[in-house]
């Protein structure tokens, strides 16, 4: 029986409505390469709570550590690309770590789709109090000197602190011993107890302790200086060239529909730029740089270039 055209178009848009509802609660998971509690963790669970408010629906962040990212990157590429998996990645699973790994089995081109950047922030770098410096040129002076008995510590080999060490080894030439550890709660704890003399920290970390006396700051890695510490000089007003501004951005598998990439990527930029999101970041010494997929895969490009040439050239390799 042919239902009339009335009935017929109501019983379609109820039909449309039930799939639009059912679909509008499907899960959104974030996928986090590094353990609870560190600042990828922060801003992933901040962006997908404001970012499922909006959206009404039910984002998770799982984390995945291991082999530096790499498990958690490999998760993301494999998803199936339809939108309900993203992830949020720093810079260096990003561009590092295809120079580090032979076997890591993700192009980070070819396997993602970039989303957004989301913020940048410096790295300083922060020596313990005995350490006879009060600027960067005295540092460096201190260093010659010193020969290869001055170690600094990072958070793993291929880190941003790892790299920026080697950068400043190679600008400055100097030699200075790596120390890696596993993480950078580890590696602030023998700084700040003088088992070693230095160290590349993000400024949100390493604030505190600079604060108070523990530590003493020399520089950041940005090409000015950040508003939570204006009184830091960049490291590259003495080391003309030196330059690293750390970014974390957003991420889902390759061959993600243009339609759903457009929705993610505004959803994204609104809730990162959202007072409950923008706050908690600025107040840890970051900025908001969002940006479109494309500028993304060109920054990506950019870094893997660079970084993946001094990786070679310090023939750096994962123990």
């Amino acid at each position: 029986m042919k239902l009339p055209l009335s009935r017929r178009h109501f019983v379609a848009l109820a039909a449309a409505a039930l799939t639009c509802t059912a679909q509008a609660a499907d899960p959104i998971t974030i996928i986090v390469p590094y353990p609870p509690g560190g600042l990828s963790d922060t801003l992933a669970r901040l962006t997908g709570k404001v970012m499922g408010q909006n959206m009404g629906v039910p984002v998770i962040v799982e984390n995945r550590p291991g082999a530096n990212g790499v498990l958690g990157l490999q998760g993301i590429a494999r998803a199936k690309p339809d939108g309900s998996v993203i992830g949020m990645v720093p810079a260096s699973v990003m561009t590092v770590n295809p120079a580090l790994y032979k076997n890591m089995n993700v192009d980070t081109l070819r396997d993602i789709t970039p989303l957004t950047l989301a913020i940048t922030l410096p790295n300083v770098l922060v020596v313990n109090p005995s350490v006879p410096a009060q600027n960067m040129q005295e540092l460096i002076t201190y260093l010659k000197g010193a020969g290869n008995k001055v170690s600094y510590g990072s958070m793993g080999t291929g880190s941003s602190a790892h790299l920026n060490g080697e950068l400043l080894s190679r600008s400055a030439q100097l030699q200075i011993m790596h120390i890696p550890y596993k993480g950078s709660a580890p590696a602030m704890q023998d700084l700040v107890a003088g088992n070693i003399q230095m160290a590349f920290e993000n400024l949100p970390v390493a604030l505190p302790m600079i604060q108070s006396g523990k530590l003493r700051a020399l520089g950041v890695t940005s090409t000015s200086s950040s508003s939570q510490a204006p009184d830091i000089p960049p490291i590259g007003k003495t080391i003309p060239g030196f330059e690293d501004n750390i970014w974390f951005g957003f991420i889902a598998p390759a061959g993600l529909p243009p339609a759903t990439e457009k929705r993610l990527n505004e959803e994204l930029i609104k809730a990162i730029r959202s007072d409950e999101v923008s706050k908690a970041m600025v107040g840890r010494g970051a900025a908001i740089t969002t940006s479109t997929p494309n500028e993304m895969r060109k920054v990506i490009a950019a870094d893997r270039e660079k970084w993946g040439a001094l990786v070679r050239e310090r023939n750096i390799v994962v123990e």
